[in-house]
């Protein structure tokens, strides 16, 4: 596959700047492989096509407010710190992007905070943008932490071109966020409400989480036209063994098994046994999905519909098929569903 592959206009009112007012009432475009036939529902709907016994597997990442502003030492220069993730809490590391990564050296000192309340030193620089910060604070871990994250922002994605709201905090979040660590939300999840997992409670659908904390990865333009040359950030995941036996069960009666965005087929394609199996697992993953690849475990995938030439749609894309899936966003396009995380959904049984 070449990355010019999943080149296609999308218009930029097509953008979704703000979420549907509730989550589970954003469209749904239901597309059956077997017989080749597309629905226009709600997503609310996405219960009538699923069963007792059936599994959904969710993604329970938390997005933290990674985005930072600051001033440099001396100039006093306006800074945009991206935390990317936290190195060593003794010492108070973290992996950070800079914009504008020029005017940073190693040394300098940034402020954060109206009362210049947080200082971060510069100690190396890892890449053209990136840098490990040290943070400078005489208190406890746990007030360091809420000190830093009272002066972050949520980390909405740049394409999605407007300041933050107050709303986002809990928008740019899934209702089962548990463990912290992503700076971006698994989209597919943030449909979902609690009165429809009430739903799927009552009609006996069981449901079960995995873990993968997304990083800015997700986000990066692929720059190598044949795909086989790309290179994923390593991302950390987690699959419980108790996960992984809802999901084996589920298989084995052969019950849907849904996975609840890219993410989560990213990580349970990620410890897959020689049977086809999905084993527990907690470590980091690079896997890039992208045609031809034959998935194993998931067989249905709910996703957002994604910007071009991103690694999200191209991992949908190996599990229903390439010329499907262009199929389908060039429909999307023609009923002007809405794309990006706070965009519509399509669900692929």
């Amino acid at each position: 596959m070449r990355l010019s592959q999943y080149k296609f206009h999308l218009p930029p009112d097509l953008i979704a700047k703000f979420p549907a007012p509730a989550r589970d009432e954003s469209r749904l475009m239901v597309i059956n492989r077997k017989f080749d036939h597309i629905e226009h529902r709600l997503f609310k709907d996405i219960i009538d096509y699923f069963n007792e016994g059936d599994v959904m597997v969710f993604n329970n990442t938390r997005v933290f407010p990674a985005r930072l502003y600051g001033n440099k030492e001396k100039t006093g220069a306006q800074i945009e710190v991206f935390l990317l993730r936290e190195l060593n809490p003794e010492q108070r590391l973290w992996d950070v992007l800079v914009d504008p990564a020029r005017k940073i050296r190693i040394g300098n000192k940034l402020y954060f905070g109206d009362n210049d309340n947080l200082v971060a030193e510069v100690i190396d620089n890892t890449t053209s943008r990136g840098r490990t910060l040290r943070f400078l604070f005489d208190g406890s871990y746990d007030d360091f932490k809420s000190t830093l994250f009272a002066l972050g922002e949520t980390p909405l994605p740049k394409f999605i071109k407007r300041e933050t709201v107050p709303e986002d905090k809990d928008r740019y979040q899934t209702i089962f966020a548990k463990h912290e660590g992503a700076v971006a939300a698994p989209a597919a999840g943030l449909h979902f409400s609690r009165e429809l997992l009430k739903r799927f409670e009552i009609k006996g659908i069981d449901r079960t989480e995995i873990t993968l904390h997304m990083g800015l990865g997700n986000f990066r333009n692929v720059d190598v036209e044949d795909l086989t040359k790309h290179k994923m950030d390593s991302e950390q995941y987690s699959i419980t063994e108790e996960a992984a036996n809802i999901v084996n069960v589920a298989k084995e009666r052969r019950s849907e098994v849904c996975s609840v965005g890219a993410t989560v087929l990213r990580a349970m394609e990620s410890s897959v046994s020689t049977s086809g199996m999905l084993k527990p697992a907690d470590g980091w993953t690079n896997k890039f999905i992208f045609p031809p690849y034959e998935v194993n475990v998931p067989t249905s995938v709910v996703s957002n519909f994604h910007l071009p030439m991103s690694t999200m749609m191209m991992a949908v894309s190996a599990f229903s098929g390439y010329e499907r899936i262009i199929d389908i966003y060039e429909l999307a396009i023609k009923e002007k569903y809405r794309f990006g995380p706070y965009g519509d959904a399509m669900l692929v049984l």
